[in-house]
């Protein structure tokens, strides 16, 4: 149950494109982000009445950073200046980040299946998005790679520095954090919003309470319960979710390739989500050093 609990976190993610593309203002990135990230905030921390404390709030900071502002600050870069082929084909490199820094940093295994099944990922995800004509804007290579770079290592160092708290708070001083950080950059950088429609403000409430409330509560409690290592390679479901609500809801094709690829995404998700929880069988030995456990 744990696991599928933390699958429907990048289905969902999935979505996002459906709604940002149908439903909601365009050109505004660093805004939707924001507003993505400060109502579910402030939802979830009335509901856990409970603010960081002693070196949590750095460490806080970092992680609300990694997870949330420039991640999405980077990505929604990269999905303007790349076709969104190339941008999903470099963040499915998540994966294979994670499995490296999580040897590192969390004296983690490194073992050639989990690899080969991160390759493969990749591959099925070129498969199903790329085009031919798919071009190269560097600026937008660059930011879609270190899109990738800042939610692998912040999905490692959430299981390093892991506070006594639950996923609910957890979630919720994170989303709070990345909110704070990206409220200078989007009201000095970018227009006011238009008035809102209807259908806005539905899209919008969407984002927020399920698409970045919801799925990153689950996403962050599967990290606690399964390790980085075994929950990274779900991250590949949200392309593939991505391709088949455009093709059930947007008439897109299908083709022979992009129905390979889905197979391939498939069998890397299960390989590297089975050599995940092998390797996490193993015990883990923290790096002399490690902070403790401790949320003050």
């Amino acid at each position: 149950m744990t696991l599928f609990l933390t699958a429907l976190a990048p289905a969902i993610w999935g979505s996002s494109y459906i709604v940002i593309t149908e439903m909601l203002p365009p050109d505004r990135p660093l805004t939707l982000a924001l507003l993505r990230a400060l109502p579910a905030a402030i939802l979830l921390l009335l509901i856990v009445r409970q603010l960081p404390r002693g070196r949590w709030i750095f460490r806080v900071l970092v992680l609300g950073a990694l997870n949330f502002s420039i991640f999405w600050a980077l990505m929604n870069v990269g999905a303007y200046r790349l076709p969104g082929g190339v941008a999903a084909t470099l963040g499915a490199m998540q994966p294979l980040i994670v499995l490296v820094l999580a040897r590192f940093l969390l004296n983690g295994r490194l073992t050639w299946l989990a690899v080969l099944a991160g390759v493969a990922g990749v591959i099925g995800v070129g498969m199903l998005m790329l085009k031919p004509a798919a071009a190269l804007d560097p600026i937008g290579l660059l930011a879609a790679g270190a899109a990738a770079v800042s939610m692998a290592l912040g999905t490692v160092m959430t299981r390093y520095w892991k506070p006594e708290v639950s996923p609910l708070t957890l979630t919720a001083w994170q989303l709070a954090a990345g909110a704070l950080l990206l409220a200078p950059a989007a009201l000095l950088t970018e227009p006011a919003l238009p008035p809102l429609t209807g259908w806005n403000i539905a899209g919008f409430a969407y984002m927020t309470f399920i698409g970045a409330g919801l799925t990153y509560l689950l996403w962050f409690r599967g990290i606690g319960l399964l390790g980085p290592s075994a929950i990274a390679p779900l991250g590949l479901l949200s392309p593939l979710m991505a391709v088949i609500l455009g093709w059930a809801i947007l008439d897109q094709t299908l083709s022979a390739v992009q129905i390979a690829g889905m197979v391939l995404v498939l069998g890397s998700v299960l390989v590297g989500q089975h050599a995940g929880q092998l390797a996490q069988r193993r015990p883990v030995s923290r790096p002399e050093g490690t902070p403790a456990n401790e949320p003050g």
